[in-house]
């Protein structure tokens, strides 16, 4: 049960500091008096175990009190991203089969007339009732029993609901800890949406684990990161790849007088991964995981990490780099990651009522990322992007991120992505989607590329852009960007 290590600290150290929240703080003893009081609310609605129920909550702590309550019930929590409207949101709310929906107000103009009984999300979930608390006789489950459904963000296609058991948590919490050194005196800095794996298994799980301490945000803010980690003396925080490209275009130059040791996460571009470190001072932890494969599968740690890779395979994890017929490649030569456990628990249980789509992530004993990469001769992981985003220009197989990384040392480009749109003689052509600084001219890009990236990598469109379309986790909408409803340059063909 994800809440284990919560009741066993508010049983030892009660005072001890869990969360803070604004000016707030909540104990692990008071945690768990708020916990118990939601579980006694929830049961009164009707919850019971295998039951679905939605939730529509930011970044506060009532989502962790309902997250945790809906555990102890047994009970299986849907985290909807606050930002869906529409079909997109009714669409999830059904095929969860969710039987009650816990939301926030400011949500309530989005719900469908189809949504579910609703529960508010209100002070009643965050504020104590002024009993001491106590243990209680608490549900005793497998740590097979599924915990969450997590929705992929959909960025093609409809969003697949991925079924995390108790135990994928708990492990994920347990091995993050470990690799990062945590103790019950680091306190870690939480502001992507908790409806993300990314917080929940890389912070909310491994500060249970450790004993440790959440320093809760709303949400994230460049310009307040800094400011906000001296505020709640923030050891580390966890991220997703922009998150850092942003921070690091703010910083002129370095910064200390804080106490962050460590970032967590994904998706940092080389370039901006050495510029974090040097300007604040801290170790980037680069990983690479998914929601499906339980958090992180390989990952940069102080005992063995490689700069530029996502770092080497979890103990309880077998990771593979395949061909299309699943044949293991030789180190060095790039193919699709595929990865399976060695241990029960570890990962995914399949898609919510989609058996076809598990049983093809699933085939060959081998769960199929869909990611590109390749293991080095030292056993390092290095990811080259999705296996579907790979552009296919007169034969050659290019991963947009090798050119985003390029683009993005350009000092006028503020953010970028880049797309495949269809040829009638090369099969594809590169458009380069970009967010300018003042003063960027685009006809200047292939001179700046040369020698950077190949000839045959360097971009024929530039489209112009006032931001890059994202879901609420930062991941590109690149299904987005192959029309132009934009600014076009024609670079003209490239040979190579």
């Amino acid at each position: 049960m994800i809440a284990d290590p919560l009741y066993a600290r508010a049983a030892a150290t009660p005072d001890r500091p869990f969360l803070l929240f604004g000016d707030r703080t909540i104990t692990y003893g008071a945690m768990a008096a708020l916990v118990d009081n939601a579980v006694e609310r929830l049961a009164t609605q009707g919850v019971t175990a295998g039951q679905t129920v939605a939730m529509m909550v930011g970044n506060r702590p009532g989502f962790l009190v309902a997250w945790f309550a809906l555990s102890e019930l047994g009970a299986i929590t849907v985290p909807l991203n606050t930002a869906l409207v529409g079909e997109g949101l009714r669409y999830l709310l059904e095929q969860s089969e969710a039987s009650l929906l816990i939301a926030e107000e400011e949500f309530l103009p989005a719900l469908p007339a189809s949504a579910p009984a609703l529960l508010p999300m209100n002070d009643r979930f965050e504020t104590a009732s002024g009993r001491e608390w106590t243990p209680r006789r608490r549900l005793a489950l497998p740590g097979g029993t599924a915990n969450a459904i997590l929705y992929t963000s959909g960025t093609t296609g409809l969003p697949k609901g991925a079924v995390i058991p108790n135990a994928c948590y708990e492990l994920a919490g347990e091995h993050m800890a470990a690799a990062l050194e945590l103790t019950d005196e680091d306190r870690i800095l939480l502001f992507l949406p908790l409806f993300h794996a990314n917080p929940q298994m890389y912070g909310v799980m491994s500060c249970l684990r450790a004993g440790a301490t959440i320093a809760l945000l709303p949400r994230f803010s460049a310009s307040r990161l800094l400011e906000d980690a001296r505020r709640y003396g923030a050891t580390g925080f966890t991220y997703v790849g922009t998150v850092l490209s942003i921070l690091a275009k703010r910083l002129t130059g370095p910064e200390r007088g804080h106490s962050l040791r460590w970032a967590v996460g994904g998706g940092a571009p080389p370039g901006v991964w050495r510029e974090i470190e040097e300007r604040l001072g801290l170790a980037v932890r680069e990983l690479y995981g998914m929601t499906e494969t339980g958090g992180w599968v390989s990952m940069n740690t102080a005992q063995a990490a490689k700069f530029g890779s996502v770092g080497a395979p979890r103990p309880d994890t077998e990771l593979c780099v395949v061909d299309a017929d699943d044949t293991p490649l030789p180190p060095g030569e790039k193919g699709e990651i595929v990865v399976r456990p060695r241990r029960p628990g570890l990962m995914f249980d399949g898609y919510w009522k989609k058996p076809e789509a598990t049983v093809a992530a699933t085939r060959n004993l081998w769960l199929h990322t869909g990611d590109r990469g390749m293991i080095d001769a030292d056993g390092f992981l290095h990811f080259d992007g999705r296996m579907k985003e790979l552009i296919r220009r007169a034969g050659e197989m290019i991963a947009p991120v090798e050119i985003e990384t390029a683009l993005l040392k350009h000092p006028a480009v503020q953010d970028c992505a880049v797309v495949g749109v269809a040829d009638d003689i090369l099969g594809e052509e590169i458009k380069a989607v970009i967010v300018p600084r003042p003063g960027f001219d685009p006809r200047e890009l292939p001179a700046f590329l040369t020698g950077r990236i190949p000839a045959f990598m360097c971009p024929r469109f530039v489209e112009l852009r006032t931001e890059i379309p994202k879901t609420a986790t930062q991941k590109v909408q690149r299904h987005l960007l192959h029309d132009h409803p934009g600014d076009i340059v024609d670079l003209g063909r490239h040979k190579g």
